[in-house]
């Protein structure tokens, strides 16, 4: 069943530990604002059809005599909040339970730039070489240090994307 919601959503195939709760909450979230929007629209029809001007030739000046609107409104809303905080709450408490162990994992420095991510290997070392905010510049933006014996063998790309082992944890 999730399966084929998450072709109906236009999901992509599941490539982690995480990403099927991921798309679970995405999805469970946006049937939620699917029943909002249904809600919201039929209240408004009601709105239209209620108030509408044959039925009430003369503009009423006092407005709303009662709170009932107000009511409505702020119970949606908190309804919302612990709907949301029901659905994330959970799934982040089990995303950082597990968090890998460096040294079991591959780890990738990633920088978003304006137009795409500048990706950071360690080199065979394991070790990435330092970097340094005063030697950012226009031919250098990652501030390498290229005096650093461990940033020799570290690997840099820009706008190839990532590249990560399957089956082996990621930290980025």
């Amino acid at each position: 069943m999730l399966h084929y919601l998450g072709r109906f959503f236009g999901l992509p195939i599941v490539g982690s530990e995480h990403a099927a709760n991921v798309d679970k909450l995405l999805m469970l979230l946006h049937l939620l604002m699917l029943v909002l929007f249904i809600g919201w629209g039929a209240y408004f029809i009601y709105t239209l059809w209620r108030f509408r001007q044959r039925r009430h030739p003369r503009a009423d000046y006092i407005g709303a005599k009662t709170h009932a609107s107000t009511y409505v409104e702020v119970s949606v809303a908190l309804a919302e909040m612990v709907l949301l905080f029901a659905l994330a709450v959970p799934f982040w408490a089990r995303a950082v339970d597990k968090f890998p162990d460096e040294k079991e994992s591959t780890v990738i420095r990633v920088v978003g730039r304006q137009f795409n991510w500048t990706a950071r290997y360690p080199g065979a070392d394991g070790k990435f070489g330092a970097s340094r905010l005063e030697l950012v510049s226009a031919d250098n933006p990652l501030g390498l240090d290229k005096n650093d014996p461990a940033g020799k063998d570290d690997l840099v790309t820009a706008s190839d994307g990532m590249a990560a082992p399957v089956g082996k944890p990621v930290i980025v």
